[in-house]
Protein backbone atom coordinates (compact mmCIF):
# COMPACT_ATOMS: atom_id res chain seq x y z
CA UNK A 1 0.00 0.00 0.00
CA UNK A 2 1.12 3.41 -1.20
CA UNK A 3 1.68 5.60 2.40
CA UNK A 4 0.60 8.99 1.58
CA UNK A 5 0.30 10.74 5.51
CA UNK A 6 2.13 10.25 7.87
CA UNK A 7 2.23 11.99 11.45
CA UNK A 8 4.92 11.79 14.23
CA UNK A 9 4.79 12.83 17.50
CA UNK A 10 2.59 15.41 16.92
CA UNK A 11 1.05 18.21 19.45
CA UNK A 12 -1.26 20.74 19.88
CA UNK A 13 -1.40 22.76 23.11
CA UNK A 14 -3.46 26.18 23.93
CA UNK A 15 -3.55 28.10 26.58
CA UNK A 16 -6.55 28.54 28.42
CA UNK A 17 -6.94 31.29 31.10
CA UNK A 18 -2.79 30.48 32.32
CA UNK A 19 -3.88 26.98 31.95
CA UNK A 20 -2.12 24.50 29.01
CA UNK A 21 -4.53 22.67 26.54
CA UNK A 22 -2.93 19.11 25.08
CA UNK A 23 -5.47 19.27 22.42
CA UNK A 24 -3.77 16.69 20.32
CA UNK A 25 -0.92 15.21 22.53
CA UNK A 26 1.99 12.83 21.04
CA UNK A 27 0.10 11.42 17.81
CA UNK A 28 1.55 8.76 15.40
CA UNK A 29 -0.20 7.86 12.07
CA UNK A 30 -0.12 6.71 9.13
CA UNK A 31 -2.66 6.86 5.87
CA UNK A 32 -2.57 4.75 3.42
CA UNK A 33 -3.81 5.90 -0.47
CA UNK A 34 -7.71 5.27 -1.18
CA UNK A 35 -8.47 4.96 2.54
CA UNK A 36 -12.31 5.79 3.68
CA UNK A 37 -11.32 6.85 7.61
CA UNK A 38 -13.65 7.85 10.22
CA UNK A 39 -12.22 9.12 13.68
CA UNK A 40 -14.23 9.29 16.25
CA UNK A 41 -14.30 10.25 19.93
CA UNK A 42 -15.96 12.81 22.19
CA UNK A 43 -16.21 16.23 21.91
CA UNK A 44 -12.83 18.01 22.88
CA UNK A 45 -11.39 15.08 22.28
CA UNK A 46 -8.72 16.45 19.65
CA UNK A 47 -10.62 14.67 16.51
CA UNK A 48 -11.61 18.13 15.30
CA UNK A 49 -7.82 20.07 15.61
CA UNK A 50 -6.11 16.73 14.21
CA UNK A 51 -7.93 17.09 10.79
CA UNK A 52 -7.45 21.01 10.56
CA UNK A 53 -3.74 20.05 11.41
CA UNK A 54 -3.85 17.85 8.76
CA UNK A 55 -5.25 20.49 6.50
CA UNK A 56 -2.60 22.89 7.29
CA UNK A 57 -5.41 25.09 8.44
CA UNK A 58 -3.80 25.13 12.18
CA UNK A 59 -0.32 24.33 12.81
CA UNK A 60 0.99 22.04 15.13
CA UNK A 61 2.86 23.10 18.58
CA UNK A 62 5.28 20.59 17.75
CA UNK A 63 5.99 17.01 16.22
CA UNK A 64 5.70 16.59 11.78
CA UNK A 65 3.03 15.92 9.32
CA UNK A 66 4.49 14.71 6.09
CA UNK A 67 1.73 14.57 2.76
CA UNK A 68 3.08 13.04 -0.16
CA UNK A 69 6.19 13.36 1.04
CA UNK A 70 5.75 17.56 2.01
CA UNK A 71 6.50 18.55 5.55
CA UNK A 72 3.39 20.71 5.86
CA UNK A 73 5.85 22.79 8.77
CA UNK A 74 8.47 24.03 5.95
CA UNK A 75 5.74 25.38 3.84
CA UNK A 76 5.91 29.21 3.16
CA UNK A 77 2.24 30.48 3.96
CA UNK A 78 1.34 31.11 0.03
CA UNK A 79 3.21 27.92 -0.89
CA UNK A 80 0.85 25.98 1.93
CA UNK A 81 -2.08 27.86 0.39
CA UNK A 82 -1.21 26.26 -3.44
CA UNK A 83 -0.66 22.80 -1.78
CA UNK A 84 -4.09 23.04 0.01
CA UNK A 85 -5.58 24.51 -3.18
CA UNK A 86 -3.70 21.20 -5.30
CA UNK A 87 -3.83 18.58 -3.03
CA UNK A 88 -6.98 18.77 -0.36
CA UNK A 89 -10.51 18.87 -0.42
CA UNK A 90 -12.71 20.46 2.70
CA UNK A 91 -16.31 19.32 3.54
CA UNK A 92 -17.24 21.19 6.47
CA UNK A 93 -20.56 20.98 8.91
CA UNK A 94 -21.15 24.71 8.45
CA UNK A 95 -20.62 24.00 4.52
CA UNK A 96 -19.52 27.49 4.25
CA UNK A 97 -21.06 28.02 0.37
CA UNK A 98 -20.62 31.30 -0.78
CA UNK A 99 -24.42 32.37 -0.69
CA UNK A 100 -24.75 35.03 -3.63
CA UNK A 101 -23.21 31.92 -5.71
CA UNK A 102 -25.16 29.48 -7.07
CA UNK A 103 -24.70 25.91 -6.86
CA UNK A 104 -22.71 25.19 -10.04
CA UNK A 105 -20.75 28.68 -9.49
CA UNK A 106 -19.68 27.10 -5.71
CA UNK A 107 -18.16 23.83 -7.20
CA UNK A 108 -16.69 25.91 -10.13
CA UNK A 109 -15.00 28.73 -7.34
CA UNK A 110 -11.99 26.56 -6.61
CA UNK A 111 -11.57 25.53 -10.42
CA UNK A 112 -11.27 29.33 -10.96
CA UNK A 113 -8.86 29.82 -8.66
CA UNK A 114 -6.50 27.00 -9.90
CA UNK A 115 -6.99 28.50 -13.03
CA UNK A 116 -8.96 25.98 -15.13
CA UNK A 117 -10.27 27.26 -18.53
CA UNK A 118 -14.08 27.76 -18.86
CA UNK A 119 -14.62 24.70 -20.45
CA UNK A 120 -13.19 22.71 -17.74
CA UNK A 121 -15.09 24.04 -14.88
CA UNK A 122 -18.20 23.93 -16.62
CA UNK A 123 -17.79 20.60 -17.92
CA UNK A 124 -16.65 19.07 -14.48
CA UNK A 125 -19.28 21.26 -12.33
CA UNK A 126 -22.05 19.68 -14.32
CA UNK A 127 -20.46 15.87 -13.89
CA UNK A 128 -20.15 16.59 -10.20
CA UNK A 129 -23.72 17.95 -9.10
CA UNK A 130 -25.02 15.09 -11.30
CA UNK A 131 -22.97 12.51 -9.59
CA UNK A 132 -24.10 14.13 -6.12
CA UNK A 133 -28.16 14.27 -7.84
CA UNK A 134 -28.35 17.72 -7.84
CA UNK A 135 -28.15 18.07 -11.75
CA UNK A 136 -31.53 19.67 -11.72
CA UNK A 137 -30.50 22.49 -9.32
CA UNK A 138 -27.27 23.67 -10.67
CA UNK A 139 -28.65 27.71 -10.96
CA UNK A 140 -30.29 27.44 -7.30
CA UNK A 141 -28.68 29.66 -4.51
CA UNK A 142 -27.72 27.84 -1.59
CA UNK A 143 -30.78 29.29 0.05
CA UNK A 144 -33.39 27.33 -1.99
CA UNK A 145 -31.68 24.21 -1.24
CA UNK A 146 -32.51 22.36 1.97
CA UNK A 147 -29.36 21.12 4.46
CA UNK A 148 -29.09 17.89 2.51
CA UNK A 149 -28.33 19.51 -0.66
CA UNK A 150 -26.14 22.34 0.64
CA UNK A 151 -23.91 19.36 2.02
CA UNK A 152 -23.71 17.61 -1.35
CA UNK A 153 -22.89 21.26 -2.91
CA UNK A 154 -20.17 21.11 -0.78
CA UNK A 155 -19.06 17.79 -1.41
CA UNK A 156 -18.97 18.58 -5.28
CA UNK A 157 -16.82 21.76 -4.88
CA UNK A 158 -14.69 19.79 -2.76
CA UNK A 159 -13.96 17.22 -5.52
CA UNK A 160 -13.66 19.77 -7.90
CA UNK A 161 -10.16 20.25 -7.75
CA UNK A 162 -9.61 16.29 -8.20
CA UNK A 163 -8.17 16.33 -4.71
CA UNK A 164 -5.52 13.57 -3.25
CA UNK A 165 -7.81 13.99 0.20
CA UNK A 166 -10.90 14.88 1.67
CA UNK A 167 -10.80 16.35 4.71
CA UNK A 168 -14.88 16.08 6.35
CA UNK A 169 -15.59 17.76 9.61
CA UNK A 170 -18.73 16.08 10.98
CA UNK A 171 -20.46 16.15 7.54
CA UNK A 172 -23.41 14.56 8.12
CA UNK A 173 -23.97 16.44 11.73
CA UNK A 174 -27.05 18.03 10.34
CA UNK A 175 -28.56 15.77 7.85
CA UNK A 176 -31.55 13.16 7.88
CA UNK A 177 -31.25 9.55 7.48
CA UNK A 178 -31.86 9.64 3.95
CA UNK A 179 -29.34 12.41 2.85
CA UNK A 180 -27.01 10.64 5.15
CA UNK A 181 -26.74 7.69 3.47
CA UNK A 182 -26.91 9.37 0.18
CA UNK A 183 -24.30 11.26 0.84
CA UNK A 184 -22.30 8.60 2.10
CA UNK A 185 -23.22 6.24 -0.93
CA UNK A 186 -21.55 9.05 -3.19
CA UNK A 187 -18.15 9.50 -1.19
CA UNK A 188 -17.90 5.85 -1.23
CA UNK A 189 -18.33 5.77 -4.90
CA UNK A 190 -15.91 8.19 -5.59
CA UNK A 191 -13.40 6.20 -2.95
CA UNK A 192 -13.65 3.43 -5.16
CA UNK A 193 -13.77 5.31 -8.48
CA UNK A 194 -11.35 7.47 -7.96
CA UNK A 195 -8.96 6.75 -5.17
CA UNK A 196 -9.34 9.30 -3.45
CA UNK A 197 -8.59 8.99 0.29
CA UNK A 198 -11.22 10.23 2.83
CA UNK A 199 -10.93 10.63 6.49
CA UNK A 200 -13.89 11.84 8.24
CA UNK A 201 -14.03 13.48 12.21
CA UNK A 202 -17.38 12.33 12.98
CA UNK A 203 -19.89 11.46 16.12
CA UNK A 204 -22.17 9.87 13.64
CA UNK A 205 -22.61 6.14 14.11
CA UNK A 206 -23.77 5.62 10.36
CA UNK A 207 -20.10 7.05 8.92
CA UNK A 208 -18.82 4.71 11.34
CA UNK A 209 -20.42 1.82 9.85
CA UNK A 210 -19.40 2.86 6.17
CA UNK A 211 -15.58 3.46 7.42
CA UNK A 212 -12.84 0.76 6.66
CA UNK A 213 -10.63 1.92 9.24
CA UNK A 214 -11.79 3.78 12.87
CA UNK A 215 -9.51 5.49 14.83
CA UNK A 216 -10.56 6.57 18.36
CA UNK A 217 -9.20 9.55 19.89
CA UNK A 218 -9.36 10.56 23.40
CA UNK A 219 -7.98 13.30 25.87
CA UNK A 220 -5.66 14.24 22.38
CA UNK A 221 -4.23 10.77 22.10
CA UNK A 222 -5.01 7.48 19.75
CA UNK A 223 -6.80 4.95 22.17
CA UNK A 224 -7.35 2.44 19.09
CA UNK A 225 -7.08 1.83 15.39
CA UNK A 226 -9.10 -0.34 13.74
CA UNK A 227 -8.88 -1.50 10.35
CA UNK A 228 -12.33 -3.51 9.25
CA UNK A 229 -11.98 -6.66 7.67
Amino acid sequence: MNKVIEITDLHKIYKEAEIEVHAVNGINLSFNEGEFTAIVGPSGSGKTTLLNMLGGLDSPTSGDILIGGEKLSGLKSSDLIDFRLKNIGFVFQAYNLIPVLTAKENVEFIMQLQGKTKNERNKRSAELLTAVGLGDRMNSRPNKLSGGQQQRVAVARALASKPKFVLADEPTANLDSKSTENLLDIMEKLNKDENITFIFSTHDQRVVKKARRVITVEDGKIISDIIKQ
